[in-house]
């Protein structure tokens, strides 16, 4: 739950402070230019927006109807690009209030008011309203991914609920300031707000594709800044800077606090030198008092017409019943009851009628390609299948457990619905030869680590401590590059590179074995005769794992899996520094982590270049920009310790590697070994 509360609960709390802050400074303006009549319309547009995006979230929870991925980018990038223009016009409006400053300072600026009720029930509502439908598709997108809805709800509330107590601070702290420097200070930090907003509105209309220029970036800062810290995502919920921002962001990013900030302060300016003319006081005026609407209808109305707009939509557009779609399997019959579907993204339900448990595969019959999966469906069970249908030919594949592999007949969609990425299955017989390539390689280094643990061990006994420290750091380097066949090594893992942690007596329990016992040792000042048994197990347990590894079981579909649990285990122990146990060397450790990363890469480079031709050059780019990280941290023969690494040099490091295992992440996926037969 935890893990799917976090991604939400930084949307939550991005979200929440860009809408908040707006709102807190319209508030405070209102209450401290003593127009607190004028709240209830900020309050107003406010309660449209979350009756917006409630209604919004509903319509996707409860229908199949969903906006495309390029849909979804340009209308939060239009309404940005409104969003601003609003805020632009009114921090105008707060300059030119400025201009009845005096004595009689309450009634002036009560009368300066001329923003009309819909214009701040509009600027209200549009400060909140993107935020909220961002927010409402980011949550419905993240529950169905995670397959529940309680964590990414949850960590939500708290990024909200820490937004509102962050801007609940601001507004307290504005209204103690003099008026007059809080329209100009006000006023600055809208406008870089909105600067912000429209940087990231571009963004989203370039990934809309309304405006070109996606992937031309003015800098990428991602291998140097870590997206994921506290400071990064404050950075980013109030001012929209991101790690990496295109050219066509900065320019009009840059260009509006150019146009505007300018404008803005010279306004400021001249407004403080001439003093205000005096105006003459109007003779009152005996006016009827209109019949006026009770106040609760405005408010009412703004919450009830997005909900029940969202109850039409879902009563009325909600796809057919789903046993109308339903689609047969079966140990003798696959597809039952399949016809051409309409083009677009699609629900199928998969109904197992058979004895076996079976995999379910909708694919291209001409070159068998996958669309869409169900693993393990088991007998009398229903699931549910989503894939993106576009012009061309289907048929689905069923694969029941210790039975033949059935096909159903073709069938032919035509018409469009954009291009559809299927993926080309893999089998065992395609990982074959990348397998015993790599085997070939795990067993030279298993060779090279006997003879340097040997070495080692002949250290130790001759009572060369200082000459083992250097041996120690060459045979560990040696063993932490073969990281992709650790899963295959047993219970020699444990002899060979095991850890204190867990361990009832910790570094001095007498199962503490291997390389990180004798780097205790040696980095605490323990003598020979007390190392001396440790060394010779590490040389007895390497030699025994060298003449069983031959025979251990390899599974091929590990291969692809390890791609980034190397990197995975280096991030969350290594350079958090949890298994330096004195010798300072963990960046040496990661080094030698992403040199096996690097040499399986290598050996299933033919099949990656043929599932994707764009993968495996963002794959080599961020490698190079973590190898660089490395090498600064590597001054001949000695490594910077994680500990004493600066904390811009760590957060790069730890943001290079947590990109690189986003790049890695496909690869299990594209590679994934599917049952045929």
């Amino acid at each position: 739950m935890w893990d799917d509360a976090f991604p939400s609960f930084l949307i939550g709390l991005r979200e929440g402070l860009e809408a908040g802050l707006i709102v807190s400074i319209l508030v405070a303006t209102l209450v401290r230019a003593d127009a607190k009549s004028r709240l209830p319309q900020v309050w107003t547009g406010v309660l449209a927006a979350m009756a917006l995006a409630l209604s919004f979230g509903a319509v996707l929870t409860f229908t199949a109807a969903n906006l495309s991925a390029t849909a979804q980018e340009a209308f939060g990038g239009v309404l940005s690009v409104v969003a601003v223009a609003f805020v632009t016009a009114m921090v105008f409006w707060m300059r030119r209030s400025a201009r009845t400053f005096s004595g009689e300072i309450r009634e002036k600026v009560t009368g300066a008011l001329g923003m009309g009720a819909g214009v701040l029930m509009l600027t209200s509502f549009l400060a909140v309203g993107r935020e909220g439908l961002e927010t409402a598709l980011f949550l419905w997108t993240t529950a169905r991914a995670a397959g529940e809805s309680s964590g990414p709800l949850t960590g939500a509330a708290i990024g909200l609920v820490l937004a509102a107590g962050l801007c609940w601070g601001l507004y307290r702290r504005v209204l103690r300031i003099n008026l007059t420097k809080f329209f100009t200070v006000t006023g600055v930090v809208l406008v870089v707000i909105a600067a912000g907003v429209l940087g990231y509105g571009l963004r989203d209309l370039q990934e809309g594709g309304v405006l070109p220029g996606l992937t031309t970036y003015a800098f990428d800062l991602s291998g140097s800044v870590d997206a994921g810290s506290w400071y990064s995502t404050l950075v980013q919920g109030v001012f929209n800077l991101m790690p990496t921002m295109t050219w066509l962001q900065v320019v009009g990013y840059v260009g509006y606090l150019a146009v505007v900030l300018p404008l803005f302060l010279g306004g400021v300016r001249g407004e403080r030198v001439k003093a205000p003319k005096p105006e003459p006081t109007p003779a009152p005026e005996v006016v009827s008092s209109p019949r006026r609407r009770p106040v609760w209808v405005v408010p009412v109305a703004v919450v009830a017409v997005p909900a029940v707009v969202a109850g039409l939509v879902v009563a009325f557009a909600r796809p057919e019943p789903a046993s109308s779609e339903t689609v047969a399997v079966s140990e003798t019959e696959c597809g039952k009851g399949f016809t051409a579907p309409d083009t677009g993204r699609q629900t199928f339900q998969m109904h197992n009628t058979g004895d076996k448990t079976s995999e379910v595969y909708l694919i291209d019959p001409a070159t068998g390609a996958v669309y869409g999966e169900v693993e393990g469906l088991a007998p009398g069970t229903t699931r549910d299948l989503v894939a993106t249908v576009a012009g061309g030919s289907y048929a689905w594949r069923c694969v029941p457990t210790g039975a033949k592999a059935v096909t159903s007949a073709t069938v032919h969609v035509s018409g469009g619905g954009g291009t559809v990425k299927a993926v080309v299955p893999v089998s065992e017989n395609d990982l074959a030869a990348p397998l015993k390539a790599y085997k070939v390689y795990v067993d030279q280094g298993l060779a090279t680590l006997e003879t340097q643990t040997r070495q080692l061990s002949a250290d130790i006994a001759g009572n060369r401590l200082g000459r083992a420290r250097a041996d120690w750091l060459t045979a560990h380097r040696t063993y932490s590059s073969l990281g992709a066949a650790y899963g295959t090594f047993e219970d020699f893992d444990q002899k060979i590179n095991g850890r204190a942690d867990g361990l009832a007596g910790g570094v001095d329990d007498k199962d503490f074995a291997g390389f990180h016992r004798i780097e205790y040792g040696l980095w605490h000042g323990q003598s020979a005769s007390e190392l001396k048994l440790p060394a010779q197990q590490l040389a007895t347990a390497v030699v025994g794992l060298r003449k069983a590894f031959p025979a251990q079981d390899f599974d091929p579909g590990d291969l692809p899996l390890r791609a980034h649990e190397i990197l995975e285990n280096a991030l969350q122990f290594e350079l958090t520094g949890d298994t330096d146990e004195g010798s300072g060397t963990n960046l040496a450790t990661v080094d030698s982590n992403l040199a096996g990363t690097r040499e399986l890469l290598t050996v299933l480079r033919p099949l990656l270049t043929k599932e994707s031709k764009t993968l495996l050059p963002t794959i080599d780019t961020a490698i190079a920009r973590l190898q660089k990280l490395l090498d600064s941290a590597h001054h001949g023969g000695s490594w910077t310790p994680v500990e004493q690494l600066s904390r811009p040099d760590r957060a790069r490091l730890n943001g290079a590697t947590g990109q690189l295992l986003e790049d890695l992440a496909p690869v299990p996926d594209l590679l994934e070994i599917r049952k045929s037969a």
